[in-house]
């Protein structure tokens, strides 16, 4: 009996050991599970992936150019580097895509030379256009410093290229009888700050005037002749009219 009830007391004090047994912070481990703090941390949450936008019809445009380019370039004989890309080598690439070019372009001895609108076809070769060849070299000049390459050194912006497309423009303007005129900026509409400055510097120097007329015993450049009906005069200031 009494072999019982020890055995009964050592069982009942092994277990309130074990439930007193700390954490390596030195807090039990019942209090720990009571307040949450051994609960298992969530998982970090998975980053979004975002849809990729599509290309712009530039971006894409530019993109196969470059490639094209590219390719022109490992097919050359012998196989150049774009590092030793020139503005020579760009002029020999321009006069390589003639070949796929859909432009008629009419020889000097055509009857249809300076014609805009041939009244029947001849045999005068295609060639491509001034703007597409134009467009095309603004799309590689930004592809190439895009890839690493420097603007000093960028062969599309060399003199011989721009030049190039300078003569193709005009020759091609003359054989098809067609002007190309570059376009004229519009000026920008003045915002209310800068048309409020300019009225606030013509009307200072209007008064102006007036004031060193009258300090040297004049009217100011005022004459009653020029009144307006409205009520408003002008006064000469130089060679400029200015409404008060």
């Amino acid at each position: 009996m009494s072999a019982a009830v020890a055995a009964a007391a050592a069982a009942a004090n092994m277990s309130c050991n074990s439930s007193r047994i700390s954490s390596p912070s030195g807090t039990p481990t019942s209090y720990q599970l009571q307040k949450g703090l051994l609960l298992p941390s969530p998982s970090p949450p998975s980053p979004i992936s975002l849809p990729l936008l599509p290309l712009s019809r530039y971006e894409s445009q530019k993109r196969r150019d470059w490639n094209t380019f590219g390719q022109y370039l490992r097919n050359h004989r012998p196989p150049l580097a774009l590092a030793r890309c020139s503005g020579a080598h760009v002029l020999e690439f321009l006069r390589y895509l003639d070949q796929f070019g859909k432009t008629k372009v009419h020889g000097e001895n055509c009857p249809f030379f300076g014609q805009p609108h041939p009244p029947s076809p001849c045999s005068c070769p295609l060639k491509q256009a001034w703007g597409s060849l134009d467009a095309l070299i603004g799309r590689l000049r930004a592809a190439f410093e895009e890839n690493g390459g420097l603007p000093e050194t960028n062969p599309f912006g060399a003199r011989a290229v721009r030049l190039y497309l300078r003569e193709v423009r005009d020759a091609q303007a003359k054989a098809r009888g067609i002007a190309y005129e570059k376009k004229k900026r519009k000026n920008p509409t003045p915002t209310p700050q800068q048309q409020q400055q300019k009225t606030q510097t013509a009307v200072n120097g209007t008064y102006g005037h007036l004031q060193q007329g009258i300090d040297n015993g004049g009217t100011g450049g005022y004459d009653p002749r020029n009144a307006l009906s409205n009520g408003a005069a002008v006064h000469g200031v130089g060679d400029v009219s200015v409404f008060n």
